[in-house]
């Protein structure tokens, strides 16, 4: 978004709402915020009234390592009936981010916090409050809690089935072995040592052997875990159907009722009767590590299952066919969840083809899904959780994280925009709102003039609910609001959740296979020999010039050329303004006039259209870097992305602007995130940074030539034989925080005050002493677009 503001006046200071309805009138459009609040934003920004957290809450989600926001109000708030005001706790410059996070006191800590990205910190700090008087890990303390499962257990009758949970308890070795646990429990089916300190492979296997009736065994998190302990535990529990928390290739009845929630703690058995499987309507086997349904799972035995979900398992002993035709026999299954791409296939509509009974596939309509035509539909994505090892600084621990979110805006004007977008990071109420597809909140940045002039502004953003929302709901934002499959929807999300990589490797190999195949120039060879001749006129008269270039009427002073003020007399056309056929025919030029242009250039001179006229002239040559346009070849580049991961190669792009200079809004990165998230500031290409360039001294360098293109065919090219040396001010580095150090990465230091020159002469001699050879031999890494 840009907000733009009216040209201010002295009048224009806001003092009633009618001057804010004015002065903001086309910021409250573009915001889409509805005309009914307007008065009561007025309200709030004009009094600074942050009254969010008398009707919101925020609440830890995912162990902590995520927040989320829902309605703690009294009452329900109904759809566009309040908006709230959120502050923005950091703004920045995105070359600046580094730099305050470790320079602004508390931004870091604040931040990290927000963030969730100290919570090691946070979690030695509660430790060590507790560890006083903690009874975890005694003897004393573990018989307590069998004592009273053993209670359990007699209640019910001393034959029954027991059910023992023991998790995180500290049980080491000697423990487990003083428990005796088969003795007190003849007819144990399920045991929770998750989180323990066992790690003697004997004493553990001696103690569970004997609990020869167990169904499911949980050993999660135990130092002895290893293939030599897997095996003998499966060995030797001939009847176990579910070990740490994945189906054993026994699994049946019991495991399918554990799922179903029909067996468990509560209700503890040993087997499940066939009535009860009848009555099931909902499973769930998400990541279980299945590679082969049970076989009592048939529609005979389970004719009431309405929602199934199969996400996180491999299933490769049974075909997609086979899978799609069993599921097929389920009359009353209307819900599935399954990975897409996955065991039932690529394709969300060949899915639902072949079960046309299905109303939700992955939480999604399913006449939505054939109306959209998306092959890929996941409602339930893994969120993506910063990632951080515990010796990183909190600020790099940030910069690591900000992506997933981060807010962005551009500044604009009457006269122009600004080059570089703000980022910014809401407060902790409007950064805890996470993502939904069917979101019951809107949010938009905002500028609030109250001096109307931009140059006073105050930046908030604004919050109102686009449905009824009641208390307890969570509170939620379209992350991509407007923004659908047409423009790459399903791939962006791929900023915030981990999507199918399957299909993005698809997607990148295809892509690879397209560019092979539309290669011309590496079967077609030209043979056209280049004629260069005089164009001054045979009577010897002067060339004439028209040109609307200050510098070419100060400088062209040379006796064979003549500036002239009428375009149609010129022999030669220099100006600024694109010349295109339009301009030719209103002016009167004809094709016998040069100009200092050529039919579409734009293939040269703008990024995205270079890249596209090399792969389609050349393929994907070894001399050019993998290059993407992110408006159209998103998902490719995911997949290429997802490929080098998975091959522990190089990962490192540069995102460019398709049609601006001096490396404004340029970005080096290795983050899939922030890759994604920088298509919001405008279109680019994205391209495999050169992490082994050519180096003069240590630093990056670049060599500028000016190129005379005087014929496409025959080809003809001249080329100064002085060059201009761009010189980086630092040595280079691959330091994960030098990416936002400007002088190490780039090369265009004239405007920013501070720049080394060399001359043509000086440069060569002493690159190639350096280098040892000609210039030429230390240029072999690939072409940068």
């Amino acid at each position: 978004m840009s907000p733009a503001a009216a040209s201010a006046s002295p009048d224009d200071r806001i003092r009633n709402y009618e001057d804010f309805v004015r002065v903001h009138a086309y910021l409250l459009a573009a915001a889409g915020i509805p005309p009914s609040l307007h008065q009561r934003l007025y309200r709030k920004l004009a009094d600074e009234v942050f009254d969010g957290g008398e009707v919101f809450a925020v609440e830890p989600c995912e162990d902590g390592r995520q927040r989320r926001l829902v309605l703690s109000a009294d009452e329900s708030l109904r759809k566009e009936s309040d908006v709230f005001l959120v502050d923005h706790a950091w703004s920045f410059r995105l070359p600046d981010a580094l730099k305050q996070l470790r320079e602004v006191p508390g931004l870091a800590e604040r931040m990290a916090a927000l963030m969730c990205v100290d919570l090691d910190r946070r979690i030695e700090t509660e430790e060590a409050d507790e560890k006083d008087g903690h009874e975890s890990g005694s003897l004393e303390h573990v018989l307590q809690v069998v004592e009273k499962e053993k209670a359990r257990v007699q209640e019910r009758g001393r034959d029954s089935a027991a059910w023992l949970e023991l998790e995180e308890l500290g049980i080491d070795d000697d423990m487990l072995v003083a428990l005796d646990l088969s003795a007190k429990f003849p007819n144990l089916v399920a045991l929770n040592l998750w989180g323990n300190k066992l790690q003697d492979l004997e004493k553990v296997m001696q103690e569970i052997r004997k609990c020869a009736k167990l169904k499911a065994l949980w050993l999660n998190e135990n130092p002895v875990l290893g293939k030599s302990i897997d095996k003998a535990i499966l060995d030797g529990l001939s009847g176990l159907e579910i070990y740490n928390s994945h189906f054993t290739s026994k699994a049946g009845e019991w495991a399918l009722g554990f799922c179903a929630d029909i067996v468990g703690a509560d209700n503890p058995c040993s087997s499940v009767e066939s009535t009860l499987l009848g009555s099931i309507e909902i499973i769930d086997l998400s990541d279980r590590c299945i590679h082969k349904l049970p076989e009592v799972l048939s529609p005979s035995n389970f004719p009431s299952l309405s929602k199934l979900n199969i996400r996180g398992n491999p299933l490769d002993q049974i075909s997609g066919d086979d899978l799609l035709k069993l599921f097929g026999g389920f009359t009353k299954l209307q819900e599935l969840e399954v990975d897409i791409p996955g065991p039932l296939g690529n394709s969300a509509i060949s899915i639902l083809e072949s079960l046309p009974n299905l109303s939700l596939l992955n939480g999604v309509d399913s006449s939505s899904i054939i109306e959209s035509g998306k092959h890929i539909v996941d409602s339930a994505l893994e969120p993506r959780l910063p990632e951080w090892s515990p010796e990183e600084p909190l600020a790099e621990r940030v910069i690591g994280a900000m992506w997933l979110y981060l807010m962005t805006y551009r500044l604009a004007d009457e006269e122009k925009i600004d080059e570089t977008p703000v980022w910014y990071v809401m407060d902790e109420l409007g950064s805890a709102m996470r993502h939904s597809d069917y979101a019951n909140f809107r949010i938009a940045p905002f500028l609030f003039m109250p001096e109307g002039k931009l140059d006073t502004a105050i930046s908030y953003t604004i919050l109102w609910p686009t449905h009824d929302v009641h208390t307890g709901e969570e509170c939620t934002r379209d992350f991509l609001f407007g923004i659908g499959e047409d423009k790459q929807r399903s791939a962006r999300l791929t900023a915030w959740f981990r999507t199918p990589e399957n299909y993005f490797i698809q997607e990148f190999r295809r892509y690879q296979e397209q560019l092979q195949s539309n290669s011309i120039c590496s079967s077609t060879k030209i043979e056209e020999t280049p004629s260069t001749k005089s164009i001054r006129p045979s009577d010897g008269r002067a060339l004439r010039v028209y040109t609307d270039i200050p510098h070419v009427e100060e400088f062209l002073t040379r006796p064979e050329f003549v500036l002239t003020t009428d375009p149609k007399e010129a022999d030669i056309i220099w100006v600024s303004m694109q010349v295109d056929s339009e301009v030719k025919k209103a002016v009167g030029l004809t094709d016998q006039q040069y100009t200092n242009q050529f039919p579409f250039e734009a293939c040269l001179v703008m990024k995205h259209h270079l890249a596209e006229t090399i792969h389609k002239a050349w393929g994907s040559p070894e001399w050019l870097q993998p290059t993407y346009n992110l408006e159209t070849h998103l998902s490719p580049l995911i997949g290429d992305y997802f490929v080098r991961k998975r091959d522990g190669m190089d990962n490192l792009w540069i995102m460019k602007p398709w049609n601006m200079a001096r490396t404004i809004d340029t970005t080096v990165t290795g983050d899939l995130s922030a890759i994604i998230r920088l298509m919001e500031t405008g279109p680019k290409i994205c391209q495999k940074y050169i992490e082994r360039p050519a180096l003069f001294q240590g630093r990056k360098f670049d060599l500028r030539y000016i190129v005379l293109v005087r014929s496409i065919r025959p080809l003809e090219i001249f080329l100064s034989d002085v060059f201009w040396v761009r010189l980086a001010n630092n040595q280079y580095t691959l330091e994960k925080t030098s990416f936002f150090e400007y002088e190490t990465h780039f090369t265009v230091m004239n405007y920013i005050g501070r720049m080394k020159h060399m001359n043509t002469p000086e440069f060569v001699k002493e690159f190639e002493k350096e280098h040892q050879g000609d210039i030429l031999s230390g240029l072999r890494e690939g072409v940068q677009i």
